[in-house]
């Protein structure tokens, strides 16, 4: 289970949070698009509007499912997808096929951007520190794609507490727009970010 922090933002989101991993079954396992569908109608019949989806989850599909559902409705729906893994599909050797440099960042939201069959995604995160990208190009790329009008809220997953808060204050010193969300494994069993991401 993964948990969501919301904050700094004037984002309305329900509640609960539908995730997408498992529609789509191109992973061997998962939903079909019907039954995808089904819940997707039960989440929105229960009054939710906020999406969790990735470019990764079964090698897109389930961005495109999210697509074809919202889009009858697209403006009631916060979308929330990521970004760091390789890109479904990609060359085994393109080096540039994953992380979190701005390479991948911007070909990854255009790719997302056409699954989705929008012109924005509500909230971008990154779906995990790769340790290698300088901290700056990823919140400049971010900061951008907001400017763009392609992405308008940024979030970030699975990083470290000392990483998150070192960006924020990068992104404030210099007028870049900062992460507004935050999401973590935190179950009975892994509980680790109580140490430093949720006081963070």
């Amino acid at each position: 289970m993964h948990y969501q922090l919301l904050g700094r933002s004037g984002l309305r989101v329900s509640e609960i949070c539908l995730g997408t991993m498992t529609f789509g079954e191109d992973w061997g396992w998962g939903a079909s698009k019907e039954a995808s569908k089904a819940m997707f109608d039960a989440y929105a019949a229960a009054g939710g509007n906020f999406i969790d989806t990735s470019s990764n989850y079964t090698n897109g599909t389930a961005e495109s499912f999210v697509g074809d559902f919202v889009s009858a409705d697209r403006d009631y729906w916060i979308i929330a997808t990521k970004y760091t893994l390789r890109r479904p599909g990609s060359n085994p050797d393109d080096l540039n096929a994953g992380g979190n440099a701005r390479k991948n960042m911007v070909r990854t939201v255009e790719q997302s951007l056409g699954r989705l069959h929008t012109d924005h995604i509500d909230l971008l995160y990154l779906h995990m520190w790769d340790y290698s990208t300088p901290v700056e190009e990823v919140l400049r790329g971010l900061d951008d794609l907001v400017r763009a009008g392609k992405v308008l809220y940024a979030g970030i997953s699975d990083t470290p507490a000392w990483v998150v808060s070192r960006a924020q204050a990068i992104a404030e010193l210099r007028g870049w727009t900062p992460f507004v969300a935050y999401q973590g494994a935190y179950n009975v069993v892994n509980r680790g970010i109580e140490a430093d991401v949720l006081p963070m």
